[in-house]
């Protein structure tokens, strides 16, 4: 099976880099090249509870902070770090971004 997923990034990578090109040679329009730009995109990863406590904790951030920088409420904030509910969206790649990038990218 990560023969298969390889083998697609592989595939998916090659086609990218052919619509790259054809866009270069306007062969292909905007429109049709941020579609093949969007088949290329990782999907973001879910956090968990222990991530999202994890990563506040790592910014040393208070939940009441990491609510106004994700632009949600508290109380959401609070319940994702219990697993009551998991963040999907926008919090959700906002939260990558907090991740991979840091908190400067954020604010």
């Amino acid at each position: 099976m990560k023969q298969t997923k390889i083998d697609k990034n592989r595939i998916l990578d090659a086609v990218h880099e052919v619509a790259r090109d054809l866009h270069t040679l306007d062969f292909i329009d905007k429109r049709a090249m941020r579609r093949y730009d969007a088949l290329c995109l990782e999907p973001v990863p879910d956090y968990t509870a222990t991530d999202i406590r994890a990563l506040r904790e790592r910014y040393r951030l208070s939940q009441a902070v990491l609510a106004s920088i994700l632009n949600t409420s508290i109380s959401t904030v609070q319940k994702w770090e219990i697993g009551e509910k998991h963040p999907g969206g926008p919090s959700l790649k906002l939260l990558n971004i907090l991740d991979r990038k840091g908190l400067d990218s954020l604010i």
